[in-house]
């Protein structure tokens, strides 16, 4: 166990001794000259000895206080050094927490260029679908799919979570030609479906006009993300729901197709969380003025 005197009247001990002037000290301390020369004397009654010569104008140290100066400067001066390098640490580094169907399908094609803008900046990117702590300090920010804001937190929407069938072109094509004709909303419920137990399939149905209880449920690939869904109907495994904006890409490269404009939702949005207390941190505000950028000119 430590026996240390207290800290509060050492470290104004400190500053009075290398400063000599109780009115200096105070002003670095920001307390009053009355504070200042109580902490001395608190720290004198437990070293039993005086530290200071009381002179008009100057506070001169005593052989004790002369003796104890250096090392308690050098002491506070490796504290100071240690919070500095975490400070910079700190600022160094941007910890982005997210899902991992938001990394795959949007973040990541875009995260290069906000590095690029801001080459001092690194960028550690953690993904899942468990929530983090970031009060705690698990990460600076983090985007999350939710129906609502969290409490203790600054939550900023970003986008509604719709979602439409989607498959690959060459599987529609080999279905058109077997149906002999475009496919319907009507023929889904019948088709390979991936992820058949998902009940947003019965969301979309509902907003189709489509009966979709008496559905085959049983057969159907099952996977645990929108981006590996995604991946598995590329390689031509059947219909999944998407979100159409993750896969732009993919749409355009012709890895994809959306039968319907159709879309529907279930009231989730994705929303930039973040620490009320860290809004104001300079890397957290460049990287919020970032994504709203980046969502603004994907809605123009």
């Amino acid at each position: 166990m430590r026996r240390l005197p207290p800290l509060a009247a050492v470290r104004v001990f400190e500053a009075a001794a290398r400063l000599e002037n109780f009115t200096a000290a105070a002003s670095e301390l920001g307390m009053t000259q009355a504070a200042v020369s109580y902490q001395v004397k608190t720290l004198e009654e437990r070293v039993g000895a005086p530290l200071f010569l009381r002179e008009k104008g100057r506070a001169r140290l005593t052989l004790l206080g002369t003796r104890l100066l250096p090392s308690l400067t050098q002491a506070f001066d490796a504290i100071e050094a240690a919070f500095a390098t975490q400070r910079l640490d700190d600022e160094g580094l941007l910890t982005i927490a997210t899902t991992f169907t938001f990394a795959n399908t949007w973040l990541a094609w875009r995260l290069g260029a906000f590095q690029v803008e801001h080459p001092d900046l690194a960028v550690r990117l953690t993904t899942g679908n468990a929530l983090v702590d970031l009060n705690a300090g698990d990460a600076d920010l983090a985007i999350r799919a939710g129906a609502e804001p969290w409490d203790g937190l600054d939550s900023i929407p970003l986008m509604p979570v719709d979602f439409t069938p989607m498959c690959a072109p060459s599987f529609a094509r080999r279905i058109e030609s077997e149906l002999g004709r475009p496919i319907e909303p009507t023929d889904l419920p019948s088709l390979p479906l991936i992820n058949p137990d998902d009940v947003w399939w019965d969301k979309w149905f509902a907003a189709a006009g489509v009966e979709g209880s008496g559905r085959r449920r049983a057969a159907g690939l099952r996977l645990d993300s929108q981006a590996d869904e995604g991946h598995a109907a590329m390689g031509g495994r059947g219909f999944v729901l998407l979100t159409p904006a993750f896969w732009r890409n993919d749409t355009a490269d012709g890895r994809l197709c959306q039968p319907f404009e159709l879309t529907a939702t279930a009231g989730f949005r994705y929303w930039l969380t973040v620490p009320p207390n860290r809004r104001t941190v300079p890397k957290i505000s460049r990287f919020r003025q970032w994504l709203l950028a980046q969502f603004e000119e994907q809605q123009a």
